[in-house]
């Protein structure tokens, strides 16, 4: 049975099964789900935890069956938590894994909860994960992705008994905010519950948030890809700045970069042959986000001008490898800002009304 994370509060007000899963990369978020799951166990006489994790491919996992089988000495009930950080149980892990599930159907003495990473496509169609989903309950928890920050955000607040001004001043704190803490949400949540510490409940100004919100963003080199295909020029620059002190590789965000510039111009080529966009959008492995950026971007990107962004790309690769080429600056982070900044200012164009597609 799969299950929303949102949705994890009104299912336990039901009832409590005895097998569950949580997978996704957000700790924080991961984190507050289970503890709802313990809260609940707690409520209904499970007073006894043990944990293990799976580390290596030769894990003992005999420890984990006794102890899902055995009753508690201490308790009448019992949770069993199940920890595999690389998201991989490895051969002796699926089969258990498997026997846990059957062991679990029907024991109202034992919650056994298994703590997962996100996990691929792939993964999730094996038949360890399909036990797991069919005789319990499966939490994906989806990270608060950068569109959603500030409203997260402002929900934080409002449980603590803050909130921001209305209108313009209050989206522009929010803003202010997410800016502050994107990609580590983490610290996010510790922010929000210093500002509980320092004000009194009520409305926060915008000179509260930013004199006490620390700037503690982490970057991801992906979600740079993103915001350059989105065309939001002023986070982009925030962001290579941010990868650029946190001592991320240059050849990584070159990478990033010119895999985007290439793949657009792949599926510019398919298009002008004829093929329909669904179809080379498939071909090319452009799914989720990067799916509809792409659909956005295509009808206002000739041929030539991707040709123009590939050479580009690669007077870029030379720079970033110490090469030095005409008219681009010798410091790789430049380059990649410049290159960074082309393809982002083509991206943020809106194509011509009269325009014919």
């Amino acid at each position: 049975m799969q299950l929303a994370a949102n949705q994890l509060s009104a299912h336990l007000q039901k009832g409590l099964r005895p097998l569950y899963t949580v997978y996704g990369d957000e700790i924080l978020l991961v984190q507050e789900a289970v503890d709802a799951i313990r809260a609940a166990a707690r409520e209904q006489g499970f007073t006894e935890r043990t944990s293990h994790t799976v580390a290596g491919a030769h894990f003992d996992w005999s420890e984990v069956l006794a102890a899902a089988g055995s009753l508690s000495l201490f308790a009448d009930k019992q949770i069993v938590e199940v920890r595999i950080p690389s998201g991989k149980p490895g051969k002796e892990g699926s089969p258990a894994i498997q026997q846990l599930v059957q062991a679990a159907q029907g024991n109202d003495s034992t919650l056994t909860i298994f703590l997962l990473p996100r996990l691929d496509k792939a993964t999730k169609t094996g038949a360890w994960f399909a036990a797991l989903d069919n005789g319990g309950v499966t939490i994906a928890v989806e990270p608060v992705e950068r569109a959603a920050l500030p409203q997260w955000i402002a929900q934080r607040l409002q449980a603590l008994g803050l909130r921001v001004a209305a209108g313009v001043e209050g989206q522009r704190s929010l803003q202010f905010f997410a800016d502050r803490v994107e990609g580590n949400l983490l610290a996010a949540f510790q922010e929000i519950q210093k500002l509980a510490l320092l004000y009194p409940a009520g409305e926060l100004s915008f000179e509260q948030l930013e004199s006490a919100v620390l700037n503690v963003a982490r970057y991801d080199v992906f979600k740079l890809s993103e915001a350059v295909l989105a065309g939001q020029v002023s986070r982009v620059q925030r962001m290579l700045d941010g990868l650029q002190a946190e001592g991320e590789a240059a050849v990584l965000v070159h990478y990033a970069l010119s895999e985007d510039i290439r793949a657009l111009k792949r599926v510019k080529d398919a298009l002008d042959a004829g093929r329909p966009l669904p179809m080379a959008l498939r071909e090319q492995r452009i799914w989720g986000a990067r799916e509809r950026l792409f659909e956005r971007v295509l009808p206002q990107l000739s041929g030539p001008r991707l040709a123009a962004l590939l050479q580009a790309a690669h007077l870029v690769d030379g720079i970033v490898k110490g090469l030095k080429q005409p008219d681009w600056p010798a410091d790789p982070w430049q380059a990649l800002q410049r290159l960074a900044m082309r393809l982002c200012r083509e991206c943020a164009q809106q194509p011509s009304p009269t325009r014919s597609r």
